[in-house]
């Protein structure tokens, strides 16, 4: 398609001037709208509602067990960015697994994340069905749902630089709120404010009922499955640098500071809430960033932030939209997927992927109308095994170039992973062991099995249909060599 290479002769030129309108996806994104596109799709549900079920399997413990998570996804995310400034393309580490593994890794990543992110977005609308029950509890559920749905897809059909500033104000709106959340709460524990049972908020909430690790370490291993999903969402930096402005400055800065910031807001946001109310307390039937403040009878304050957690659902929702979009258009560019998704609108929307996903929530309202109840944990450990698969052929495809850079005395990384070998292969270790967990977990091992039924589909449909069509994918210009191209004969 025309579009793909006029997307790469841009990136070898470092140029941010917008493509035509007519040429495909537009470069329409800046650092701050990547930044917080990240943050937005990142920090959502994961933390707003499946906390609960990480604190419950892990009690106190589990800040470790995001400390731990957050380390492993900053150096995927690492391993991600040395590969974008090398390789700024569309689709990604779709097109990074097809170069450096083999092309059914590509297609199996990308429509991984895809599928990923399509999860992501169902529990995202279920979770919205969830908060509504503050105001509305005699509402059926699937019909937020419905309704939020046909709300996304009406943003995501705009223009990807209008997209990109509502997603930043979306994001910013809960960013914000976090941020105040952990100042007041820090206020209502050392200053009581008025609020019930003061005399009972306190750091000794981290220990007194059970001690910080009541569940034992098995009860921190099995919160791995929970919270590695809330980190879900953060690989879509390395979506937009087919869009990205200056990808080679914009990247690598929203890579260095997203997950620390994500890593610090999950760690301090939940530490002040078990401190306020103690962890056994959080039972999942509300977001515990809404219990906490009816717990101690700020009654306002909680519908407040019942607001923005509908806010902050919905700009998860959004950037997964996007970055499911943009993946497919990637995948279709290079064989993998029809050729249909390759169109683009006038405002450089890939059209047809939009409307795909949009079409495949409404399966999410299906399964909120049948199983209200046991919707947002499926989907949950669903989405880890995904997460957590496309983590991995990521880090592998990045060990695999950096093995060919040493082999073929290329020149060095510009943006180059720290504590590299040892750091890579401890994390390829950890991912494997949470792919591991999710098996041996009782309630999330029916993902597993759905997951491995997924990679059969793929595999089944990858030879059926693809084949030697995603040959193109060997073609990556590399901005860090003195030659335009470097490619496998």
């Amino acid at each position: 398609m025309e579009s793909t290479s006029t997307d790469r002769n841009a990136a070898v030129a470092g140029s941010s001037t917008p493509e035509p309108a007519t040429s495909g996806l537009q470069r329409g994104l800046t650092a701050r709208h990547i930044r917080f596109m990240a943050l937005g799709s990142a920090i959502g549900t994961g933390l707003f509602m499946g906390s609960s079920g990480a604190i419950q399997t892990a009690g106190p413990a589990v800040l470790i067990a995001y400390v731990i998570g957050g380390a492993a996804v900053f150096m995927v995310m690492r391993a991600l960015g040395e590969m974008v400034v090398r390789h700024p393309v569309s689709g990604s580490f779709g097109q990074y697994a097809s170069r450096y593994i083999h092309p059914f890794a590509g297609f199996l990543v990308g429509w991984s994340f895809a599928f990923e992110m399509f999860l992501v977005a169902v529990f995202d609308a279920t979770a919205i069905g969830v908060y509504m029950r503050f105001w509305f509890p005699d509402v059926a559920q699937w019909v937020w749902v419905l309704a939020v749905i046909f709300f996304i897809a009406a943003i995501n059909l705009i223009g990807v630089k209008v997209f990109g500033e509502l997603e930043f104000w979306f994001a910013l709106i809960k960013i914000v709120a976090i941020i105040a959340l952990i100042v007041a709460g820090i206020g209502v524990i050392l200053f009581g404010f008025g609020a019930a049972g003061h005399d009972q908020m306190g750091p000794h909430n981290l220990v007194d009922h059970g001690g910080f690790m009541p569940n034992g370490l098995w009860g921190v291993l099995a919160s791995f499955t929970i919270v590695m999903f809330a980190f879900g969402g953060i690989e879509i930096i390395g979506v937009t640098a087919g869009e990205a402005q200056n990808p080679k400055q914009v990247l690598p800065k929203a890579i260095n500071s997203v997950p620390i910031r994500i890593l610090l807001f999950y760690v301090l946001t939940l530490g002040v809430i078990m401190m306020i109310q103690p962890w056994v307390d959080i039972t999942g039937e509300t977001s515990p960033f809404v219990s906490i403040f009816e717990s101690i009878g700020f009654q306002a304050a909680a519908a407040v932030f019942n607001v923005i957690l509908v806010t902050a659902a919905l700009s998860a929702m959004n950037a997964d939209i996007f970055g499911a979009g943009r993946m497919l258009h990637g995948l279709a560019e290079q064989g993998q997927a029809p050729k249909s998704f390759t169109r683009t609108t006038r405002n450089g929307v890939p059209i047809m992927t939009v409307i795909t996903m949009i079409v495949g929530l409404l399966v999410g309202v299906v399964l909120n109308y049948f199983y209200p109840d046991q919707v947002l944990f499926l989907l949950g450990a669903l989405a880890t095994f995904a997460t957590v698969l496309v983590w991995l052929v990521i880090l592998i495809a990045h060990i695999r170039m950096k093995r060919e850079i040493a082999r073929e005395h290329r020149l060095p990384s510009e943006f180059p992973v720290p504590l590299w070998p040892v750091a890579s292969y401890l994390t390829v270790g950890f991912i494997v062991f949470v792919i591991v967990m999710v098996g041996i977990v009782p309630d999330s091992r029916p993902a597993l099995w759905v997951g491995l039924v997924w990679v059969a589909l793929l595999v089944a449909c990858y030879f059926a249909f693809v084949r030697g069509q995603g040959r193109r994918a060997y073609q990556l210009v590399d901005q860090t060599e003195p030659i335009s191209v470097v490619g496998r004969p």
